[in-house]
């Protein structure tokens, strides 16, 4: 029977130690680079003491050693296959180019199939990726890692979101920048999309033509391996060629050489119980094959972790001329009559799109799936329509249920709890009391008191104040990590992802009241000039409750 526990032989330790040197490493580093807490198994190890199987492979794949070329044999049989497989010697394979396009021939037409067409939601018929894919631009700075004031932040405007003086980069510039990168995004910015562009394109040998793309959903790997498995992205990449007939020699070749392009998509989707073994696989993952490219996509407010080497961009809103292209591609796309036709339903779109009493429209369609929504009332309808709220209504609607239902996702968050009736009460009291008080921004803790002020008044509300608070930065996360309705605009600074809906929570709070004096207050704001969209919004919905109930 293989036994659990191997150690190096006095020769193994000397070649272990050579390059335990010659990569300047310590102990410390070594244990944290293989996953460990403790560097007592890498002391064990260079002093030729037993330590688990599992951590001596770990050690030797990291420095690149064959554990058969070290291991004391007397005091162990390798009857059992090591999880990552010793390193080939190049001589092995003396055309390396070879190998990469006999793999990426073998593995185009999977690559195709999972990423040539995209997933819309309201939208029966597939759609080609070529067909409406936008390029996306990346801002080089967080916004949720800025350090700023409440006084740098910009007073009330049409214009309170502005990206226009953040630098830019396209997102093949970042690649090409960034060999390692995590793309942060809001619900429906783009992410997927964007990773699948990057691979489309890599297939058909237009961007890094010399390696091999590979698309993984983490959440459907996290569903499909078990997770005691260490080595998961290795092992789901030997499988995923071995239907091709490539050994685990020939994958472990191509990922010690650096040629292939790894594509992790929706590291935010994996469900909070795995999540930080997650992290712990990629890390160790991306050390050990340092050389590949490694993309990994999360919603911003989900960026909990830090992996080391990895560049975090964020993903811009569209711009007006990002707008533009979407939409023509979009009606060219989706419109039922001839190409002319199609071209001046989108030239009308884009026309109305930019009339000063349709700006907040065009706020909101500043991001593909809100644009996606945006264009598909206004095909439906000819026009937007004369009752804007109806069109931020769908719009919440998509973002606080069927984004993450389409997608199949379930958090693990005590927000979870809430039905979507209290979610709409809580950020409908968030938005008018912080509007009321001409806040646009506001700090982490006194948004987390609102929430608890809201929460407390809840069936099973926490009755310890610290249970309470710790509850309402839950939820504050979960809003902004499920829904982006709530955003980090610079470090423990929090608004609404848009001005719009802002508003549109604001106007809510006056139709939903009971209280009749809350509806007469409104006549207050009427001279102030930063009311007047709620006022708006607030009749248009008034009109529309008086016809439900049959009211004249």
């Amino acid at each position: 029977m293989t036994k659990r526990s191997l150690q190096a032989s006095e020769e193994g330790i000397k070649k272990a130690k050579r390059v335990f040197n010659r990569k300047r490493l310590t102990q410390e580093s070594l244990a944290n680079q293989v996953g460990i807490d403790s560097r007592q198994p890498i002391w064990k190890f260079f002093t030729g003491k037993p330590i688990d199987r599992r951590i001596f492979h770990d050690i030797c794949c990291f420095l690149e050693l064959n554990p058969e070329d070290i291991v004391q044999i007397e005091n162990c049989e390798l009857q059992e296959e090591i999880v990552y497989p010793k390193k080939i010697k190049n001589e092995s394979y003396a055309d390396i180019d070879s190998l990469v396009n006999n793999i990426r021939i073998a593995h185009s037409d999977k690559i195709k199939h999972q990423c040539s067409t995209l997933r819309l939601l309201d939208v029966a018929r597939i759609v080609k990726l070529d067909e409406l894919y936008v390029e996306v631009n990346f801002l080089e700075e967080l916004t949720s890692q800025r350090w700023l004031n409440l006084a740098d932040l910009p007073a009330f405007s049409s214009n309170l979101f502005s990206e226009s003086n953040h630098k830019k980069i396209t997102g093949l510039q970042a690649i090409e920048k960034f060999s390692k990168l995590v793309i942060l995004g809001k619900p429906g910015a783009g992410k997927t999309t964007f990773l699948q562009s990057v691979a489309i394109l890599c297939n058909y040998g237009k961007f890094e033509k010399q390696r091999v793309p590979v698309f993984i959903s983490l959440q459907d790997l996290a569903e499909k391996i078990q997770l005691d498995d260490d080595n998961i992205l290795l092992n789901y990449l030997v499988q995923e060629f071995g239907v091709y007939q490539i050994n685990p020699q020939e994958v472990e070749h191509l990922l010690y050489e650096g040629k292939m392009l790894i594509l992790l998509d929706g590291l935010d989707e994996v469900s909070e119980k795995h999540s930080d073994q997650f992290n712990k696989i990629i890390s160790k993952f991306s050390a050990i094959f340092y050389k590949n490219i490694i993309i990994i996509t999360s919603r911003i407010a989900s960026h909990n972790y830090k992996f080391k080497g990895f560049t975090e961009l964020e993903i811009a809103n569209f711009s007006k001329s990002q707008i533009s292209e979407f939409a023509n591609r979009w009606f060219t796309v989706f419109a039922k009559s001839t190409l002319h036709k199609d071209k001046k339903l989108a030239s009308k779109f884009l026309e109305k799109l930019t009339l000063p009493e349709n700006r907040l429209i065009q706020e909101i369609a500043s991001t593909p799936l809100l644009l996606n929504l945006t264009c598909l009332v206004f095909q439906h309808l000819g026009d937007f329509p004369h009752k804007r709220a109806e069109i931020y209504r769908q719009g919440l609607e998509l973002l606080l249920v069927r984004w993450d239902e389409a997608r199949g996702i379930k958090r693990d968050e005590i927000y979870r709890n809430l039905t979507v009736a209290q979610k709409l009460k809580l950020l409908t009291s968030i938005a008018e009391i912080s509007f009321a008080r001409g806040e646009y921004f506001f700090e982490e803790n006194k948004i987390c008191q609102l929430i608890a002020d809201y929460l407390r008044l809840l069936p099973h509300a926490p009755t310890d104040i610290e249970d309470l608070w710790l509850d309402s930065k839950t939820v504050l996360k979960a809003i902004e990590l499920q829904h982006g309705l709530l955003v980090e605009q610079a470090r423990g600074i929090y608004s609404f992802s848009h001005l719009t809906f802002h508003e549109y929570f604001t106007a809510r709070k006056f139709v939903t009241s009971d209280n009749s004096k809350t509806l007469e207050n409104i006549v207050n704001y009427l001279p102030d000039k930063r009311w007047r969209e709620v006022i708006l919004l607030t009749i248009e919905m008034l009109v529309d409750a008086d016809l439900c109930t049959g009211q004249k």
